[in-house]
């Protein structure tokens, strides 16, 4: 009987394949844990004692909005991002009544929960260059929304100080220990997956952009605490 013909040219290249992806993955691993690690312990300590060169809004309740047009003057030129905030006209007034100039102000419209308010969030500020960030929600909002700021923030070297403005009533937010548990293990992965992925939201609008005669047309309603009517 003859003997089957082994294809060495075969057996080399998968051998090579296999070396290759080996090599691929090890480096891979490498660079998220170097990346990782130098955005935790050298990045972001250093990224705090700098300025605060972007203010992120979550959405939730319209005194968040109220809260960060308040203090916009505080803060020059600083960029302004609304992850999910009130409807469109709402914000563009009350951003026009505390003389905010509307070029500053963005709005992040892809996410629907806390965990893809920094998800979306967090590629626009790396974008736009900023270090350190002010967080705004609410006190009914932590500990979860803290959690998953340092989590998500700090693991890309942006430093993080959250500012919690004062509630009347109850906001959207609820909490329980569940769904803080839930989005804090989602979050220590995604930790990890984002120093090489960066989920992009294609619906971000200026808020100069916002055609407010269209709104009015079409009408529309905000939260009673704005005081907008």
């Amino acid at each position: 009987m003859n003997k089957p013909k082994v294809n060495l040219h075969k057996i080399l290249a998968s051998k090579l394949r296999n070396r290759s992806l080996k090599f691929f993955l090890t480096g891979l691993i490498g660079f998220i844990f170097l990346s990782l690690l130098a955005n935790l312990t050298f990045i972001a300590p250093l990224n705090a004692k700098k300025p605060i060169d972007g203010i992120l809004v979550l959405g939730g309740s319209i005194r968040r909005e109220i809260h960060a047009a308040t203090i916009a003057s505080d803060y020059p030129g600083v960029p302004i991002l609304i992850s999910q905030g009130s409807q469109d006209p709402c914000i563009l007034i009350l951003f026009q009544r505390f003389g905010v100039k509307l070029d500053r102000v963005w709005l992040e419209k892809c996410a629907h929960t806390t965990f893809s308010n920094f998800l979306f969030s967090v590629p626009i500020l790396k974008g736009w260059g900023v270090h350190k960030v002010k967080v705004i929600t609410s006190a009914s909002h932590l500990p979860r929304a803290e959690w998953l700021a340092k989590i998500q923030l700090l693991s890309r070297g942006i430093a993080v100080e959250m500012d919690i403005p004062h509630e009347k009533g109850i906001p959207g937010n609820t909490e329980s220990k569940s769904k803080t548990a839930l989005d804090v293990t989602r979050s220590l992965i995604w930790a990890v997956v984002s120093q090489v992925i960066s989920p992009p939201c294609w619906e971000v609008v200026n808020l100069k952009d916002v055609d407010l005669q269209s709104w009015q047309d079409q009408g529309f309603r905000c939260e009673y605490q704005g005081g907008i009517h």
